[in-house]
């Protein structure tokens, strides 16, 4: 446990100076490139500027995209929501006087044969409890 202390304590203090040491560039940054800092930081802004209008341009098509598809939509459930109305019945043929009458009692006997079975059964429903 001893020999770890000190072997801990001789390791650290021959690595102090070496980190304290900071590393020196031999050049300049972007010593390199054509025109310099001022023109590879111009270059950078450009080519960012360039990243973020492509990346806005891809957005306003996804988003166009997603409108046209969901106006599609709506109107697949608009039409899936109208009710298809049954044809017109066809016209009626004429019928002579007697005929016609005939047809007028019968709709009329109807009518009361129903409004009888009906006034039955609202008397019941209106009935006192």
């Amino acid at each position: 446990m001893k020999i770890a202390l000190i072997l801990t304590g001789l390791i650290v203090s021959v690595a102090a100076p070496a980190a304290a040491q900071t590393w020196r560039q031999s050049q300049p940054p972007y010593a390199a490139y054509p025109g310099g800092a001022p023109a590879a930081i111009a270059d950078q802004h450009r080519y960012e500027t360039e990243r973020l209008r492509n990346q806005a341009q891809a957005n306003a098509a996804l988003a166009r995209q997603q409108t046209l598809e969901a106006r599609i939509e709506r109107q697949r459930i608009e039409a899936a929501r109208q009710r298809i109305d049954a044809p017109a019945p066809a016209s009626r043929p004429l019928y002579s006087p007697e005929q016609e009458r005939a047809l007028r009692q019968g709709a009329a006997e109807r009518r009361a044969r129903t409004a009888q079975g009906v006034g039955q059964i609202d008397a019941w429903l209106d009935r006192q409890n």
